[in-house]
């Protein structure tokens, strides 16, 4: 099945690629590998969720803008390709989560991401992973 067949039994549609924010790109194509630049969880040009998980962010919300990240880090992957169908498969995955000292779940967040990944690619969205916990 296509990516955007299944994207589209999921009720999801890729967005926009979000443009860069500072001096980067989006995606670099290399070969057969795209690597993307990190994303912030952006829907409809605004941020989902802002402020620290396990404070300001309850982990379910985090978790949504994990998805949010995935589907941006798919749409710029997409558009440098050429097209979404061109995408095969999922390597490595490395999520960084905004978090309060005390706050531990981070690979609980960014499986939000993961299992968005494994759902559109199957077998080929399972990849290697790391969940980080950053302050700022």
């Amino acid at each position: 099945m296509a990516l955007r067949d299944r994207l589209s039994a999921l009720g999801l549609s890729l967005p926009e690629p979000p443009k860069a924010l500072a001096a980067y790109v989006p995606a670099v194509m290399s070969g057969g590998w795209c690597f993307t630049a990190g994303q912030l969880p952006l829907k409809d040009g605004r941020l989902l969720a802002e402020g620290r998980v396990g404070a300001e962010v309850d982990t379910d919300t985090a978790y949504q803008a994990a998805r949010q990240c995935a589907l941006n880090a798919i749409s710029v992957a997409a558009a440098a390709a050429g097209g979404p169908d061109r995408l095969a498969r999922v390597v490595k995955v490395v999520g960084f989560v905004q978090s309060a000292d005390d706050f531990h779940g981070q690979p609980g967040v960014i499986n939000g991401a993961s299992e968005l990944l494994e759902s559109l690619f199957a077998e080929a969205g399972r990849h290697a992973r790391s969940a980080v916990g950053t302050n700022a």
